[in-house]
């Protein structure tokens, strides 16, 4: 059997992967806040985390690997949308209306995921549907002295477990209350004590519990459902580094002291984060979009994996529309190489070997350029699935791949030149038109002119242009 390697959050180093049990290899992701489209660096976990499922069910088996993924349905801007609707003369109760918001979001999320190859995981739970377990776990850490109650509040005691918070991160209990922007509030013992139930108001959203109405917090939503769902031990955790502190370091907090029978997940795994054209995506620069607006604009969900397993997921990665360009034309030429051909019955060694090594997938993408350059078309088309590219299913913006363009190209550069030299662009702007029509995206640059088809496209668009 391979032996996988991966680097572990927790020890800082790279150790071989070994499973609590091999007949069960349990692993659990943080999932999204479903309030709203899920932007492009949400997207680069799910890829991350995906390509890892698949290398464990293709070294353990499909049916030894359990991978959890949750969805956290108890957020105040999903509250404040549902709020909105119902003042905008929506019908049903407020909670029914938050319910729908949720399906509504989770609907787009798994969408958009989809797009990008990534399979559903084993389980996919939803905070509301463990509010018991929640209320449970919260009581047991009251009696053993790892939390207390305050004014409606439930807070963990960060002094309980003073000795070993904060090992995940590499920081102690006093670095983080300088470096970290904590709520002050009345009714904590230590300002670094983290809220595990809060009181909630009659208009939102909220379940009955030993301190009066209110909802969960967030960390303990992870906790309760991974011992559900996965034991008081498990393999791996994973999730992007934004969530290492706080976020991770509450949840081995609680779930040891919770479960201290326990080991709760054995290797942590996080992933950097994802730029756009070398800038961090935000709003403000306007370089902040969603999954589904790429989709829109018609790149491939295809094209999308491919550009995120281009960079170690231990790097930070940058999104350009160069990189999307080239993979695109990249996956164009390996889907007509490997058409028609049935796969190799498993991916080719090199392959397997650099997925094996901390999930190295620029090394792994190194050597499918290789197989294609030798021809070796079999194990391409296998070894290339196994990183979630080349699927049938995810191959139809493709099917315009053969069709021969050049001589309108040829037309457009024509236009153009005789445009630099009379300065009327008329007929330029007319042929873009007509062929942004007609679903080509049209690439003009100083090296040229380059029309590629869209998955929009429409050849009988094109008559008569």
């Amino acid at each position: 059997m391979t032996t996988i390697k991966l680097h572990n959050t927790r020890t800082r180093t790279k150790e071989d992967f070994v499973p609590i049990s091999a007949d069960n290899v349990r692993m659990y992701v943080c999932g999204p806040t479903v309030y709203d489209r899920a932007h492009l660096g949400n997207a680069r976990p799910v890829v991350v985390f995906d390509l890892l499922y698949r290398l464990l069910r293709y070294t353990y088996g499909a049916d030894h690997v359990t991978y959890v993924r949750n969805f956290t349905d108890v957020d105040d801007k999903i509250n404040a949308t549902a709020l909105a609707r119902q003042k905008a003369g929506a019908a049903g109760t407020l909670e029914q209306l938050v319910q729908e918001r949720s399906d509504e979001t989770i609907g787009w999320y798994l969408h958009d995921m989809g797009a990008l190859g990534a399979l559903e995981p084993n389980e996919m739970p939803r905070a509301t549907q463990y509010i018991g377990q929640m209320i449970a776990m919260i009581e047991g850490l009251i009696e053993k002295g790892h939390a207390y109650a305050a004014e409606g509040h439930v807070l963990f005691a960060v002094d309980s477990w003073k000795e070993k918070y904060g090992a995940l991160s590499g920081r102690s209990v006093d670095d983080m209350i300088a470096g970290a922007r904590v709520e002050v509030a009345p009714y904590k013992k230590n300002p670094m004590d983290f809220v595990l139930w809060k009181p909630s108001t009659d208009e939102l959203p909220g379940w009955d519990s030993p301190w009066g109405r209110g909802r969960p917090g967030w960390h303990i939503e992870c906790s309760a459902m991974s011992y559900e769902l996965l034991g008081d031990s498990f393999d791996i955790h994973g999730g992007g580094n934004d969530l290492m502190f706080p976020h991770h370091e509450n949840e081995i907090a609680q779930s040891c002291c919770a479960h201290p029978e326990g080991d709760f997940a054995r290797v942590w795994l996080h992933n950097e984060m994802l730029q756009v054209e070398g800038k961090k995506m935000s709003k403000s620069l306007g370089n902040f979009f969603t999954v589904h607006d790429l989709l829109e604009q018609g790149v491939p969900g295809e094209v999308i994996r491919f550009v995120f397993l281009q960079t170690h997921y231990r790097k930070p990665m940058d999104w350009t529309e160069k990189k999307a360009r080239e993979a695109e034309t990249t996956l164009r030429k390996w889907r007509a190489l490997t058409a028609g051909i049935e796969p190799a019955a498993s991916a080719a060694p090199a392959v397997i070997a650099a997925l094996s090594d901390d999930l190295n997938t620029a090394g792994a993408l190194a050597e499918l350029y290789r197989l294609a350059a030798d021809g070796d078309v079999a194990d391409l088309l296998a070894s290339a699935q196994l990183l979630g590219l080349l699927v049938p299913e995810m191959g139809a913006w493709a099917d315009t791949a053969s069709v021969d363009l050049t001589a309108h190209a040829d037309r457009l550069a024509d236009a153009r030149a005789v445009a630099m030299q009379n300065k009327d662009f008329s007929e330029v702007d007319r042929l873009k038109a007509a062929y942004l029509a007609a679903g080509v995206e049209v690439r003009m640059s100083k090296e040229g002119v380059e029309l590629v088809p869209g998955a929009g496209f429409d050849a009988a668009k094109l008559e008569g242009v």
